[in-house]
């Protein structure tokens, strides 16, 4: 089985990738990191859904968060409810997914792996430039041309399954591969307990989906 790094917070999209993954045939190593995020919920969720799904699992420490500018790592900042603003959210932080992509792609070359999966979509999200499938392109092109794998082989592949995915396909592709979504947490407010605000963007969007769906949300809301 080929070995896929998969980049995993705890939440909804990040566990539907690691069930993609695993059907499609890799064997994944789970990455999540405590990057200065306000609340840990979502990494215990990440642990009980690796340790359940018997993947490998790495947390890596990164300050991030001292770089400020984020509602979600910033104490001065707080975590607005959703209002379908098509502004960029202040829960963006700067740079996340082309820090994590990197430390992906580092455990992707000592592991001897060549593919990577991010639960990113660019359809039902909050705008983030780094969801964006353009994005994803230009890092593989970046992860072939700065490795040393990537100059002998050119075969490193960025996987971003949900990229045209809305959150009701993401859902209801998930419940067919047999996730748990009781287990995950995606609140940007979720408490030490691991309930969820309702109300800000992930929330939101979480609801929506799995209304769309015509699925009863096994969130657990505060």
């Amino acid at each position: 089985m080929k070995k896929a790094i998969i980049l995993f917070s705890g939440g909804l999209d990040s566990t539907t990738c690691l069930a993609i993954a695993k059907s499609q045939g890799f064997s994944p190593i789970a990455l999540s990191f405590s990057y200065g995020q306000k609340h840990s919920a979502e990494l215990h969720a990440a642990k009980i859904i690796a340790k359940k799904m018997a993947i490998p699992h790495t947390i890596l420490d990164l300050p991030v968060g001292q770089l400020g500018g984020s509602a979600l790592t910033d104490d001065k900042m707080t975590v607005a409810d959703y209002n379908g603003s098509d502004e960029i959210p202040t829960t963006y932080v700067p740079a996340r997914n082309t820090i994590f992509l990197s430390f992906a792609l580092g455990l992707a070359e000592v592991s001897n792996a060549t593919d990577i999966f991010i639960g990113v979509s660019a359809v039902d999200y909050s705008g983030y430039p780094d969801c964006r499938p353009a994005f994803i392109q230009a890092f593989e092109q970046v992860a072939n041309l700065a490795t040393k794998i990537g100059v002998e082989k050119n075969c490193f592949k960025i996987h971003a399954p949900l990229s045209h995915l809305s959150k009701q396909q993401t859902i209801e592709l998930g419940i067919r591969l047999g996730v748990d979504y009781s287990l995950t947490v995606s609140c940007y407010r979720a408490n030490a307990a691991g309930e969820a605000c309702g109300k800000c963007d992930s929330c939101v969007l979480r609801k929506k989906g799995f209304s769309d769906a015509a699925l009863d949300d096994p969130t657990h809301y505060t």
